[in-house]
């Protein structure tokens, strides 16, 4: 179903929080015999049905799977489940068990962590994302049987600078074909509207069709760029918005580079073969393991997957209970492996965990603008942060609700550069392709996320463990967010491992390895209206 291009979707949020209980209605056994009864619901939540002498019983929740949660809008496919449910620790636990019991089959394991999962284990545990980061190595490596333990900050490096430089190029190509005439019509839209009073949001909806021929050289280029590191937000894309598809980033996620890594890089330099390896991701989201199970990441040459077996924060959770691991003893081993984001300190002589300035949702807004406004315009001055570090050269204002974000990039002159924008969660996803679908996304760059409140938020992470009276959602949110910012942000160029790795293993950015490692497809689903009746509900 299309959106009106007039219609704002203000109150829309589909979203489940993290780990939260997702039931079907109670049901209710009635008996012949049974007179009525009525159906009490408690402050916890929970169900009881009271009979005619005043008796409670409680009611047992239903559970629910991920093809029923989502069939009514089919984002989930009796295919795609069966690919999440092959996904598990069992099935980690099954490749460790053959490695110990039949050498002939033995695969090497490599586990590579994403840092919002260590962020929400740090918030549980009260403990530095360098602590989890090394008691998890201890906990797969010495206590499993894992061979390497790897941090996906690494891999996001790669990522945001593929991304990078995917936006120059296009801003580069739509400079190049009439934008420059558009870019001098907003300019002066602007001029208006502050010689009027007014400010550039208020610009942007009565000026949108001001601007001629805005639309289709925009469109023509593919600008907006919109992110395409979540999952979630580019499955929902390719299966109800497939005219969006040419806007969303080719730069492969985070979880995907590492898939590049691992299953080329490492392999080849341990003269391993790709199918040998056993590669399992840890991530904030279940919509991750819909992202490794992709036809586009399945290396047929070697009948195998970049990324194996995607585990959430709450399966390895559950995994410390399985095993009868109390994580709060568990000792720290030593990083010592090749994509990992750590250094020793000089002062402390203590191993330090580095990631991205930024969002915890990878920081990509921050640094795609930093670089675009050093490749496109020579301006060094950008904060890494602009939201964090209040800066004259970056605008920041925030949107209707906590999850939008407007990002200004100014000229010496004050004008307007770049124009970028965050969108978390449906709600907000909605109102923005309605905007590129219409031709009246006047941003040049936006970072899209599923989830409110992104990735720090995601529905894999661990559930609030404390008392609603205690810490609220929010409050858990905000204290999980406070743990991923210790991390000092570093930027990808300052990464020498990385820099070194990317020059033996990739050279020239614009080769066809680089695409073939570093890039990927998006594939629009067609939807099959033939017999719309025949749909079971």
């Amino acid at each position: 179903m299309a959106f009106s291009s007039a219609l704002v979707l203000t109150d829309l949020n589909d979203y489940i929080a993290p780990s939260q209980a997702c039931i079907k209605p109670v049901e209710v056994h009635k008996s012949e015999n049974a007179g009525p009864s009525e159906i009490k619901v408690d402050q916890q939540g929970d169900y009881y049905e009271i009979s005619k002498d005043g008796g409670e019983s409680k009611l047992e929740k239903a559970s629910i799977t991920l093809n029923d949660c989502l069939a009514c809008s089919g984002c989930v496919t009796s295919a795609e489940s069966v690919l999440i449910t092959m996904q598990s620790q069992e099935e980690l636990y099954e490749i460790l068990n053959t490695n110990r019991s039949d050498p002939s089959k033995h695969r090497t394991v490599v586990v590579s962590i994403s840092p919002q999962s260590r962020a929400s284990l740090g918030a549980k545990y009260n403990l530095s994302p360098i602590q989890v980061h090394r008691r998890l190595i201890s906990f797969f490596k010495h206590h499993l049987g894992a061979h390497h333990v790897f941090d996906t900050s690494f891999s996001r490096d790669l990522s945001l600078v593929e991304s990078a430089r995917e936006f120059v190029e296009r801003y580069r190509l739509y400079m190049a074909n009439g934008g420059d005439k558009i870019e001098e019509a907003l300019q002066q839209q602007d001029q208006q509207q502050e010689e009027a009073g007014g400010d550039r949001r208020s610009r942007r909806r009565r000026g949108a069709g001001a601007a001629a021929g805005a639309t289709g050289a925009q469109q023509q280029q593919h600008l907006p760029m919109l992110a395409s590191a979540c999952p979630g937000w580019v499955c929902y894309a390719e299966k109800t918005h497939g005219a969006v598809i040419p806007h969303i980033a080719t730069a492969k996620s985070p979880q995907q580079m590492m898939g590049s890594l691992v299953k080329d890089y490492l392999a080849k330099k341990t003269n391993t073969p790709p199918n040998a390896i056993y590669h399992v991701a840890v991530m904030p989201c279940y919509d991750k393991k819909l992202e490794a199970s992709r036809p586009d990441f399945f290396l047929e040459e070697f009948d195998t997957r970049e990324v194996d077996c995607v585990l959430t924060t709450g399966e390895i959770e559950k995994m410390f209970q399985e095993q009868s691991i109390d994580f709060t003893q568990v000792p720290e081993a030593q990083v010592d492996d090749m994509f990992n984001k750590t250094a020793l300190d000089p002062t402390t002589q203590i191993t330090a965990s580095y990631g991205t300035a930024g969002s915890s949702s990878g920081g990509y807004l921050e640094y795609i603008m930093a670089t675009a406004a050093r490749e496109l315009f020579g301006i060094q001055d950008v904060p890494a942060d602009p939201a964090q570090t209040p800066n004259a050269r970056v605008i920041v204002k925030a949107g209707k609700n906590a999850d939008v974000r407007e990002y200004f990039l100014q000229g010496d002159d004050g004008r307007i550069l770049l124009r970028f924008a965050t969108a978390f969660g449906f709600r907000n996803i909605q109102n923005i392709v309605r905007k590129v679908k219409s031709g009246k996304c006047q941003y040049h760059y936006v970072e899209v996320m599923a989830c409110p409140g992104g990735c720090a938020n995601g529905g894999g992470q661990l559930p609030n463990p404390n008392d609603e009276q205690v810490m609220s959602a929010k409050e858990w949110l905000n204290r999980v967010e406070s743990v991923y910012q210790t991390v000092p942000g570093v930027a990808p160029e300052e990464n020498e491992v990385l820099k070194t790795i990317y020059n033996e293993w990739i050279g020239d950015p614009n080769s066809d390895q680089a695409k073939r490692l570093l890039r990927t497809q998006y594939h629009a689903v067609t939807e099959n209206l033939a017999n719309p009746l025949a749909t079971k509900w």
